[in-house]
């Protein structure tokens, strides 16, 4: 039984940011919000959620180890990748609006939060942002997103092999993936499966014929080989900056924008790579507002979201420069234990909670308390 059983407001505003869970907590690695000077080359933030505490922090800047040297930290970025192997962090690509896109690999260690740039040989991707990066075992995997040396969508897989440390385009076989950005690439076993984005009617090139495919296509890490995939009946609206997780082998999409339809989207569906077939979710409780860029991590049983944009309430329309910028976080809990739905009753009809135990009135004010590092602030940024 789903259930959004949390929302709080005033954690890190961002959009287009990426995350991972490393046990309890979330990190999350940059991203921007409008209004914040993004002309001068700064390094990149990392906030992180306990989702024990319900507590944001942020971790202070780098300090160089020799004065006057500038620390190994990337700078702020948007559209990046961060992937989890071990105790390492992986973060490629992104881009920013003094520097451009970037593709050198950063590795953040979750134990001592000191950054390194790992030597790295083979075949390196070109610098872009809006691509994709899932793990299997040691090896990312690096799929699409814009390139900005070539101004083109790729359709490329590239993968980085962490125990060699060793890049590789991989030499695909089967019908491809169409070149897109802003879609989702999630692993499931050895398969990996991408859906949405953006691409263009026509081909690699950006020609302002959008189109955003709404049809799985799956990668056979194995085989490396695009597999055919039968046609399902029941489909989610093609969308792109959406958010994709799966759990329990099967694949779940949450929200999104689709130009072409001038649509943001809070639905949350789930596909069955057994049977092929989609199906809509309707959790209980409240759930985000239509949005997109947010992130979203999974952590035990509960999925973390957070952040992204949305139409203005105000405009009530989904204008591309008339957007809110998000600095709340909704949980999403697979399992609601009878104790989590006590606590929400609690919470809902406004009982009395002096003659519970300290612990259940801890745990309820963390639950209704919103953090306050974020500042109220419009968007103006697409």
């Amino acid at each position: 039984m789903l259930r959004w059983t949390v929302h709080l407001e005033g954690g890190p505003r961002r959009v287009n940011h990426a995350a991972v869970a490393v046990g309890h907590r979330v990190y999350s690695f940059g991203g921007y919000c409008s209004g914040e000077d993004y002309e001068t080359l700064r390094q990149i933030d990392v906030h992180i959620f306990n989702a024990v505490s319900l507590r944001w922090t942020k971790l202070p800047p780098v300090r160089p180890a020799i004065r006057g040297q500038a620390p190994v930290v990337p700078y702020m970025r948007y559209g990046h990748s961060t992937v989890l192997i071990d105790d390492t962090v992986f973060l490629w690509g992104g881009r920013n609006d003094t520097e451009g896109a970037c593709n050198v690999l950063y590795a953040f260690d979750v134990n001592t939060h000191k950054w390194s740039t790992p030597r790295v040989s083979g075949t390196v991707p070109g610098a872009r942002d809006g691509h994709s990066a899932c793990v299997l075992g040691k090896i990312m995997y690096i799929f699409g997103g814009y390139e900005q040396l070539a101004d083109c969508f790729s359709n490329d897989i590239h993968k980085l092999d962490t125990s060699t440390m060793t890049w590789t385009l991989v030499c695909t076989k089967g019908n491809p993936a169409r070149w897109r950005d802003f879609h989702s690439a999630t692993m499931l076993g050895s398969h990996m499966y991408v859906f949405g984005g953006r691409a263009d009617r026509f081909g690699p090139f950006h020609s302002n014929n959008e189109i955003y495919c709404n049809r799985i296509r799956v990668f056979d890490t194995r085989t490396e080989a695009w597999l055919d995939c039968p046609h399902t009946p029941v489909l989610p609206e093609g969308r792109r900056s959406h958010s994709a997780f799966g759990y329990n082998g099967e694949l779940y999409i949450f929200g999104g924008y689709n130009a072409r339809l001038n649509r943001h989207f809070h639905d949350l569906w789930k596909f069955n790579p057994g049977s092929f077939t989609w199906k809509k979710i309707e959790p209980k409780g409240k759930g985000p507002c239509p949005r997109r860029r947010q992130c979203c991590c999974i952590v035990g049983d509960k999925i973390v979201l957070f952040g992204g944009t949305s139409p203005s309430p105000e405009e009530g329309l989904g204008d591309e420069f008339d957007l809110i910028d998000h600095s709340d976080l909704h949980i999403l809990d697979f399992s609601p234990s009878l104790k989590t739905l006590c606590k929400l009753a609690v919470i809902q009809y406004n009982l009395d909670q002096s003659c519970l135990p300290h612990d259940i009135r801890w745990e309820l004010n963390a639950m209704t308390t919103n953090s306050n590092i974020s500042r109220p602030i419009v968007s103006s940024h697409g």
